[in-house]
């Protein structure tokens, strides 16, 4: 596993049921295209799988 993970929103999160749009903002990320680099552990993991339809995750070195 990578150290951190890259996490890039993709699709917008208007008309999405409440729970995804508290993931969204909890993880830092505002409008489309918004990314943001978060430590690759658990829970970054199990917040990110909630949303996985809305966003994009890559690696980081």
């Amino acid at each position: 596993m990578a150290d951190q993970i890259k996490i890039t929103l993709k699709r917008s999160v208007a008309h999405r049921i409440p729970e995804q749009r508290r993931v969204v903002k909890e993880l830092g990320l505002g409008r489309i295209n918004s990314s943001v680099v978060k430590p690759d552990n658990a829970a970054i993991r199990g917040a990110v799988l909630k949303i996985a339809h809305l966003v994009e995750v890559e690696a980081v070195k």
